[in-house]
């Protein structure tokens, strides 16, 4: 193939013979490393999904083709433009790949600081626009790379947080559509429009906004800062272990999703990363990272992004992160998914008879599915039963349920002895609280953004800076109290405890703790099943109900003028 593009590139140029062997020399080094390029890339696809060791040799080579690649056409950009007709766009594929390898590096470590590296390259692309020519050739093809580098772009910037850019880049990219479907009259028009309602939907899921003094939004992050997590004081006895992997699992029908990624998948990933750091020095060219470098220590627990997996995908997954777990170390199991009860009644109660979340139904099951219906003593097949989860109790398990029937969960059994803690969504939200379930959901909004999700629940849908800031110095301070309750506590179930020494599970525990408080103070939660619950069960009297935390609830509530929503005297409504 280079052999073939060489003798039309040097024929092009001019006689062969007028080339300096030089300048031929550079052109066949560069067409080398194109193509090793895209072989190697296009065998990222073939890498297993799953395994966190089988990847990085093959990863750590894809990165030094590009390293080299990106760096010779710097160094040759001249005689490249000459003599093989370097294209613009054709700088730009390669910068939007290296922007693509760093994001699966990412997804692949959950190191946040490869985003970044990700988003200096896509940037890159868009300041010096080397995708503005495309538009003047006549090939829809090409188009379509510019339109599929925004999506990614955006994708980036909403994990960053980069709101403003986003929507910028969404602005563009509905112009670029326009103009690409005008002039192309294609098939994937409406495909395109719907990237475009999906991304925009998802920048809106926030229920409420917080304001500068210009009315400009703020934008809020809510990764693990140096202050996020109530510090251990001295004298807390609590467990050493450490959050090593989370498979974080989508499964709603009709939540906003962007790419493959829910509100609630957002979320909950947000809620078990630190804030990024750069990793190279902030340059003005792109600077590659050495392929194999990384920080010396890893900060974010790994985890999978599962969006509407099988029940034997979820399970391979689950299986080899099991596999992997390494001593000492927690697996975390984040289920957003839509409830499935049991169908049939049964006399018996065991972990296959309260139905689960669902998982998704691949059509080769067809046959299977109708021999269900018609017998209703068998149980629901595209589900996860608690009972699938019994075997991964050997090791450390921390389970989050956000579904209609998470109480399911409520029926676990520890049979190994080893720490095991379900946090488990309210089953059914209040009427008159507005429906936002297709905004993501409340239980998950709490555990990621308990202040949003505060405000939310009080009926208010803005902000001040100066108020919002002034509320996450009180709840950090809540926070602080709640994590003593716990620790305190004479009849907590130890698993609690030993749980508690990572900085992340702490800061999930004291979130569910301040989400169960405020829902059982508030005057539109009534019911049970309104409230989260946990399994093993939480001492209420010294934690959920405890009076010097509702106490907390109510100034809280008053530093926003919204004390009227909650009652005063929640202990003499029991």
């Amino acid at each position: 193939r280079t052999e073939l593009a060489l003798q039309e590139i040097m024929s092009s140029g001019g006689a062969e013979d007028d080339i300096p062997q030089a300048e031929r020399k550079t052109v066949t080094d560069f067409c080398y490393l194109l193509d090793k390029s895209k072989q190697l890339f296009n065998g990222l696809r073939d890498l297993p999904q799953y395994g966190q060791k089988q990847w990085q040799s093959y990863f750590g080579r894809t990165f030094d083709v590009y390293t080299k690649l990106w760096k010779f056409q710097q160094q040759h950009r001249q005689v490249l433009d000459n003599r093989y007709g370097l294209k613009r766009w054709q700088i730009g594929e390669i910068a939007s790949k290296i922007g693509q390898l760093y994001y699966h590096y990412y997804l692949r470590t959950s190191e946040t600081s490869y985003l970044n590296e990700a988003f200096s390259f896509y940037s890159a692309i868009r300041q010096r626009s080397y995708y503005s020519q495309v538009n003047k050739e006549d090939r829809p093809e090409l188009v379509v790379k510019k339109l599929r580098y925004y999506a990614r772009f955006i994708v980036v910037c909403l994990l960053l947080n980069k709101m403003d850019v986003v929507k910028d880049l969404v602005k563009e990219l509905s112009d670029e559509i326009e103009d690409y479907t005008h002039r192309f009259n294609t098939e994937d028009q409406v495909e395109w429009n719907l990237v475009l309602q999906e991304v925009a939907a998802f920048i809106e899921a926030d229920p409420v906004m917080v304001l500068n003094d210009d009315n400009t939004i703020v934008i809020t992050s809510n990764r693990l800062s140096e202050t996020g997590a109530p510090l251990l004081e001295q004298g807390m006895i609590v467990g050493q272990l450490a959050l090593a992997d989370a498979l974080i699992i989508g499964n709603c029908n009709n939540q906003v999703k962007f790419s493959e990624l829910t509100i609630d998948m957002f979320r909950m990933l947000q809620a078990l990363e630190r804030e990024p750091m750069n990793l190279a020095s902030q340059m003005n060219k792109p600077g590659m990272q050495e392929s194999t470098e990384k920080p010396a220590r890893r900060e974010n627990p790994h985890k999978y992004l599962l969006y509407k997996p099988t029940f034997s995908q979820l399970y391979t997954f689950l299986a080899a992160s099991f596999k992997e777990l390494p001593a000492n170390s927690v697996l975390l199991i984040y289920l957003s998914a839509t409830g499935v009860f049991p169908s049939g009644r049964s006399d018996s109660e065991g972990p296959y008879d309260f139905g689960g979340v669902l998982t998704n139904s691949n059509r080769d099951i067809i046959n299977g599915d109708a021999i269900h219906k018609r017998n209703q003593s068998y149980k629901e097949m595209h589900c996860l039963h608690p009972g699938d989860l019994y075997p991964f109790t050997r090791k450390p398990l921390f389970i989050i349920v956000d579904s209609s029937n998470s109480v399911a969960y409520k029926n676990f059994t520890n049979l190994f002895g080893q720490p095991l803690v379900c946090l488990l969504s309210p089953t059914a939200y209040p009427k008159a609280l507005q429906d936002q379930s297709q905004r993501g959901s409340l239980f998950t909004l709490f555990l990621n953004n308990p202040l949003m999700a505060f405000l939310f629940v009080s009926g208010l849908s803005s902000m001040r800076r100066g108020l919002w800031e002034k509320c996450q110095d009180y709840l950090r301070k809540i926070n602080r109290d709640i994590a003593q309750l716990l620790t305190h506590s004479r009849s907590i179930d130890q698993s609690f405890l030993q749980f508690f020494g990572d900085e992340f599970l702490r800061l999930l525990l004291t979130r569910f703790i301040f989400c169960s408080a405020t829902m059982r103070m508030h005057k539109i939660f009534r019911e049970t099943r309104n409230y989260p619950e946990s399994y093993p069960q939480l001492p209420r009297d010294e934690t959920v109900e405890n009076p010097h935390l509702q106490k907390h609830i109510l100034e809280l509530a008053s530093i926003l003028d919204v004390r009227n929503v909650f009652l005063e005297n929640t202990l003499d409504d029991y």
